[in-house]
């Protein structure tokens, strides 16, 4: 240890001060204080410099910035685009001989250590830039509260390892990388950190547009940020333009401008127009896709292997990240929502779009703002998403579910004419008519499954079954390929609880007791659309780092189903348009798919469709709970319904969304059906003589679940 480390209290300060008196006032490269520094044991200490936090901002598609993310605001410059009057008043206050001395103006530092050992303590800094650098970065390094205090400790400690820190920093940059370090990283108040920020949040200007007052103020900041914040009130406004007028005055002092400027500047109004900084999600016009962009990296260990390097990885990298959020379908699902659905509604309707075989994310919309105020009806977590991306428990996802059963079937060797004769209700035969994939017996002789208003008996086929959304006919056809199996068909498709809890694998898994959000569905749908190419939901394309290094993100897929089986899935689904819950809603003039879902008593209502070029899912229900705000007797976006049902109001959602979405996109056909492989019908045709006689269509319009079979839940 050397001797002046040794020293405490005044005799450290008689002893630096006195080291520092036998010095003449040098200038230059510093080099008597590098032979003092020499003299007393102080030697260069290299300084960590880690990256500063820099604001990450989320574009889309198409590269327009939708959110920013940020720990602190800040933007960094080049010396070349920080005005020249913005340097002369920093230098000019804070280190008026910067471009002359060493790491330490020696003149400064008698002052101020005359002052300080007069006083008895630290009374007056005397710290040049390049020391004000170094606590900056000390301050910025710290990541605990012990650490923190130490770098803004008033002692003579502090100060010895910040001089030792400074002599590194000056023999490792010029002046010109010293000054622009320091600009990058001081804090200037009103959460604005770095010269750019504080001259956006301050002016609205750019650092490079700065004028003489704007310069002065920002250069008058820095002293003491917190009593001359300007956003905290009129008080602190008074405080920085008094700070603002000691600027001009040592810059008219040091004649680096004349007093006539100094005069007229100070004439000047203080400024502050409080420029709004870009905010998280809430400020985004894209709220829901936002969070789901957010979550999906503070969860994703592919950013970070813990959550604390996530989040600073998000929040303090500097990042540009990319996403897959095409803005034209995006305002398609926006304007078709708002059309059926009011804000105001207490049911809440939410779409996503996703692109078939890269699982691309392209739109996620829901009929509420996001935000906190329950006045004005704001939803404060995400309605599209799972609970991982700052979802909710989702809704029973009806009908929907069925598809699953049907893949099973048709994966069995099922052909479209296949079918099994059902009654009006359904009863498992045995408790082991049905078992869940750990083999536990999951019938329930005693619970009847019911077609609404005792309709929908007779022979139904794979397509009519379908086509009708026949509850009877779907629960005989799970029995028949087993529980489990449509389980696993459903989970090759990315099928998981909203709220991240094992799937419920009861009887009635094929008529959709299970909550779910429209992300989940809408993948799950685009993969067949894709031919049975499932790929992971994705929102991120591409993130460039900070120094300008692009990391691409390519799709996540696999082969989930035999793509003949989902080719004749498709040609099945495509007559919910023509023949089935969606002939009174139609078609969007192009090849599509889809199928309704409606659950027990209209407490939720889904429909799921896909093109060969786009996959939508689109739900309604009321979040106060599903169960006990049933979609009866209601009013939703200024029309009455006695009843909501997929295709009341979900349908024609998806319609209006598909037809403007897909505008000038070229269509896409389905690959068609394998015939000699599922046409007509194998071991299961429609016997000659039916059990009994199918009910004639609804005459008065298209089929309607209401008539033709609703979800059961237990």
């Amino acid at each position: 240890m050397s001797s002046i480390a040794r020293l405490t209290g005044a005799a450290a300060a008689a002893g630096v001060v006195a080291a520092a008196i036998a010095l003449p006032a040098v200038g230059g490269t510093g080099a008597m204080f590098v032979s003092a520094s020499e003299d007393l044991g102080i030697k260069a200490r290299d300084l960590k410099e880690p990256p500063l936090a820099e604001r990450t901002t989320v574009l889309d598609a198409t590269g327009k910035p939708i959110a920013t993310f940020y720990e602190e605001y800040r933007e960094n410059v080049k010396l070349e685009d920080i005005a020249e009057i913005m340097k002369t008043a920093i230098i000019s206050i804070e280190d008026y001989r910067f471009y002359e001395h060493g790491p330490i103006d020696i003149e400064g530092t008698v002052r101020a250590l005359a002052k300080n050992f007069a006083s008895g303590g630290i009374a007056q800094g005397g710290s040049s830039i390049t020391q004000q650098y170094v606590k900056q970065v000390l301050l910025n390094s710290a990541t605990t509260a012990k650490e923190k205090n130490a770098a803004l400790e008033a002692s003579y400690a502090r100060k010895l390892n910040e001089l030792r820190y400074a002599m590194a920093i000056e023999q490792k940059y010029t002046k010109d990388q010293i000054l622009e370090k320091y600009l990058n990283i001081a804090y200037f108040g009103a959460r604005a950190y770095g010269i750019e920020a504080a001259a956006k949040r301050f002016f609205g200007v750019k650092a490079a547009d700065l004028t003489l007052p704007q310069a002065a103020t920002l250069a008058g900041a820095v002293q003491d940020p917190l009593q001359t914040d300007p956003s905290r009130g009129k008080e602190f406004k008074e405080r920085l333009l008094s700070r603002r007028n000691v600027v001009l005055d040592r810059m008219a002092e040091l004649k680096k401008i004349t007093p006539e400027q100094a005069a007229e500047a100070k004439a000047t109004k203080l400024g502050y127009r409080g420029t709004l900084l870009p905010g998280g999600c809430e400020a985004s016009d894209f709220p829901y896709f936002c969070m789901y962009v957010r979550n999906e990296i503070l969860s994703n260990t592919d950013f970070g292997k813990t959550k604390k390097a996530r989040t600073a990885f998000l929040n303090r990298g500097g990042l540009e990240i990319k996403t897959t959020l095409d803005p034209k379908m995006q305002k398609a699902a926006e304007r078709a929502i708002k059309k059926h659905v009011f804000a105001s509604d207490n049911p809440v309707a939410s779409e996503a779009l996703v692109q078939p075989g890269t699982g691309a994310i392209k739109a996620m919309a829901a009929s509420r703002k996001y935000g906190t105020n329950k006045r004005k009806n704001e939803m404060s977590y995400n309605l599209v998403a799972n609970a991982e991306h700052g979802g909710g428990t989702g809704f029973q996802a009806g009908s929907t579910f069925k598809t699953f059963t049907l893949l099973t079937a048709l994966g069995q060797g099922m052909k479209i004419n296949d079918g099994i004769s059902v009654g009006d209700g359904y009863r498992a035969p045995a408790y082991w008519s049905f078992k869940n994939c750990k083999s536990q017996n999951m019938g329930e002789p005693g619970f009847t499954v019911t077609n609404a208003e005792g309709g929908g008996g007779g022979f139904k086929s794979l397509a009519t079954g379908t086509w009708g959304s026949v509850n009877t006919f779907f629960m005989a056809l799970e029995q028949k390929v087993g529980l489990c199996n449509v389980v696993k068909t459903a989970k090759s498709l990315g099928i998981e609880r909203s709220d991240g809890l094992p799937l419920q694998e009861y009887e009635t898994f094929t008529l959709g007791i299970n909550e779910m959000d429209p992300v989940t569905v809408a993948n799950a749908y685009a993969a067949i659309g894709a031919r049975g190419k499932y790929c992971e939901p994705m929102a991120i394309s591409s993130i460039k780092d900070r120094y300008g290094k692009v990391t691409n993100y390519k799709p996540k897929c696999k082969q989930a189903l035999d793509p003949e089986v989902a080719d004749a899935a498709s040609s099945i689904l495509s007559g919910v348009f023509t023949k089935g819950t969606m002939k009174g809603v139609g078609g969007i003039g192009r090849p599509a798919a889809g199928k309704t879902g409606t659950t027990d008593e209209q407490s939720t209502a889904w429909f799921a469709g896909y093109t060969p070029d786009l996959a939508g899912a689109v739900s309604i229900g009321d979040p106060r709970g599903a169960v006990t705000h049933k979609l009866n007797n209601i009013t939703i976006g200024g029309q009455y319904y006695p009843s909501v049902f997929g295709a009341s109001i979900p349908g024609p959602i998806w319609k209006d969304t598909m037809l403007s979405a897909l505008k000038g996109i070229p269509a896409t056909d389905f690959t068609p059906v394998n015939t000699a492989r599922f046409g007509g019908c194998g071991a299961s045709c429609q016997p000659r003589q039916p059990v009994r006689p199918q009910p004639e269509d609804n005459t008065d319009g298209p089929l309607d679940e209401a008539q033709i079979g609703t979800t059961v839940t237990r």
